[in-house]
């Protein structure tokens, strides 16, 4: 997970995917679910959001790469300076209350 690098707070959206197709993924998938949840919201399967302090992003980060395996599994970060600037609209399901948080 390079290039996570952005100065003060953040608003972030991370979405992940992991390879199941051995057994090790489950357990990497837990695991992954657990450490974004100690820092983000969950909005909806693979999706986090939520304001981070570049110290906490670095954390994240660090904890991540422990439980990614780099040819198996991916995570991307979508990162703005201010939750304002995104517009949120959704499409084909059920607003949730989960979700409240997000523009």
């Amino acid at each position: 997970m390079k290039g996570l690098k952005c100065g003060g707070n953040m608003y972030v959206i991370l979405v992940y995917d992991i390879n199941l197709e051995e057994k090790e993924g489950q357990k990497v998938l837990r695991n992954v679910f657990k450490t974004c949840k100690k820092y983000l919201v969950h909005i909806q399967n693979s999706v986090f959001e939520g304001e981070l302090l570049e110290s906490q992003m670095a954390k994240l980060q660090v904890e991540l790469d422990k439980h990614i395996r780099q040819d198996k599994d991916s995570v991307i970060v979508f990162k703005s300076r201010h939750q304002r600037w995104l517009d949120k609209e959704f499409l084909g399901m059920i607003e949730d209350d989960k979700t409240d948080n997000f523009l």
